[in-house]
């Protein structure tokens, strides 16, 4: 029991590592969110007189308040996030409230999306996104099985996700509540669903969705607009234009960063919603292509990250990370295919780039947590490993464990015996293995050893 006892010690003393090509990506990212809003910023500061690194410094400052929040979630054990999975889905639901309670919720254009804190306002489908796929995580953990074999159990999600749906088509958010169904949707499916029976819901659900933005006349807008934005180049097309002209102008090098013409009042939200626009001016295709190569890194690099825990059968740390990677994945690609002109326009901040609070603090969490799951993976690892190495000596251990039994047959005896040869061969002595299990002898021409287990041999 003692080498127990000495073994499972040695085993919590094992420390794992968080992954080193996830936190460069991800450090990468942040590095240049910092210097392209900078750049982008600078104009928009002095034109509306708050000076020309008001945005930046700002900035600066969320991504300090994110890093925080990064280092509690990365020192915050899995296991004791998974224990609160029914209060999470419960904050969901009052965040998205939040907004519609007088003297805190902020309107701004017309949308309720905003909390205020007073030194800032907080978008709160932010931290939902986070709070959901933690919870869409322990759900799929708990109800593995029924998710695959009955409809009650596949639909219980999808339900939560469409009520949440209607809350944010209620501020209005199309781009968010799309975003959060397509995640729903990519962890069930990763999380080993039916596939026949998932047809279902997407077969009813992409007509619904087409016709709610139909309905709208400012979405069905932008829909024209991105077919063809030069038809009304100073009206619904002005952002795409501007944003292909920017693009257009960056070429193979770009003009140089802080030369961009479009940031110059003529691009609107140039730190923000097209800040990718300003980078492929100023740093040109390269530019373009690192960026790609960092996103893909990242997003690359949790996926492979959660197959990894699934494979180890530590499901809601895989879940955790096949949920943010499908996030940033997919929040990064519509960013980036807005500002080519590839789909049509919508309010979604480039990750841990944009301008933007919330984004980039929840973001940094999202973050956090996937450094968590790589941390708790390779300690499993190597405790594993250890496993794996002590295994052997047990085994030797057990099996040499016997031999002292037999000496007592060479030692002198103190009276003579009757004729050996026509006794039965008697077991000798039980001896234990380093587990404590008793394990005898048995006479038969040669001995062998044969563990007994609960009494029985």
């Amino acid at each position: 029991m003692n080498d127990l006892s000495r073994q499972a010690t040695r085993l919590e003393a094992i420390g794992g590592r968080y992954d080193p090509w996830l936190l460069g990506a991800a450090l990468a990212l942040a590095c240049l969110g910092v210097v392209m809003v900078g750049s982008a910023s600078i104009a928009i500061g002095e034109n509306l007189g708050v000076g020309p690194f008001h945005y930046l410094v700002r900035h600066v400052l969320f991504v300090g308040v994110g890093a925080v929040l990064a280092v509690v979630a990365m020192r915050t054990e899995l296991k004791t996030v998974e224990k609160y999975n029914q209060l999470l889905l419960l904050g969901c639901f009052v965040l998205l409230l939040m907004p519609w309670l007088p003297g805190l919720g902020v309107s701004v254009n017309g949308a309720r999306r905003w909390i205020n804190f007073g030194i800032s306002r907080f978008q709160v489908v932010e931290a939902v996104k986070v709070i959901y796929i933690v919870w869409l995580a322990s759900y799929l953990v708990r109800f593995r099985d029924e998710v695959n074999a009955t409809w009650a159990a596949m639909l219980k999600p999808l339900g939560v996700a469409v009520l949440l749906v209607g809350m944010l088509l209620a501020q209005p958010d199309f781009g968010s509540a799309t975003l959060l169904l397509a995640i729903t949707a990519g962890m069930l499916v990763l999380g080993g669903v039916n596939l026949p029976r998932m047809s279902l819901p997407i077969v009813i659900g992409l007509p619904a969705l087409a016709a709610i933005a139909i309905i709208e006349p400012y979405r069905m807008r932008r829909i024209t607009s991105f077919l063809d934005p030069w038809a009304d180049q100073l009206g619904s097309g002005y952002q795409l234009s501007n944003a292909l002209m920017a693009v257009g102008r960056g070429e193979w090098f770009g003009v140089g960063l802080g030369a961009s013409v479009q940031k110059l009042n003529y691009l609107p939200e140039a730190h923000t919603d097209f800040i990718f626009s300003v980078i492929a001016e100023e740093l040109g295709f390269l530019g373009v292509c690192l960026v790609i190569g960092l996103y893909a890194l990242l997003v690359g690099r949790a996926l492979y990250l959660g197959a990894q825990c699934v494979e180890m059968r530590r499901h809601f740390a895989g879940y955790i990370a096949f949920g943010v990677a499908l996030w940033i994945g997919m929040q990064s690609f519509v960013s980036i295919g807005v500002n080519l002109g590839m789909l049509p326009t919508k309010g979604l901040t480039l990750p841990l780039v944009s301008s933007g609070g919330s984004s980039v603090m929840m973001t940094c969490v999202a973050i956090g947590l996937l450094l968590r799951v790589s941390y708790e993976l390779d300690r499993a690892e190597r405790q594993r490993a250890v496993r794996q190495e002590t295994a052997p000596a047990a085994g030797a251990s057990t099996v040499a464990a016997p031999a002292p039994a037999a000496a007592p047959a060479s030692r002198p005896v103190r009276k003579p015996q009757p004729a050996a040869p026509a006794r039965a061969p008697q077991p000798v002595a039980a001896a234990t293995n380093v587990h404590g299990a008793a394990v005898g002898l048995r006479g038969r021409g040669t001995s062998r050893v044969e563990p007994t287990f609960g009494g029985f041999s």
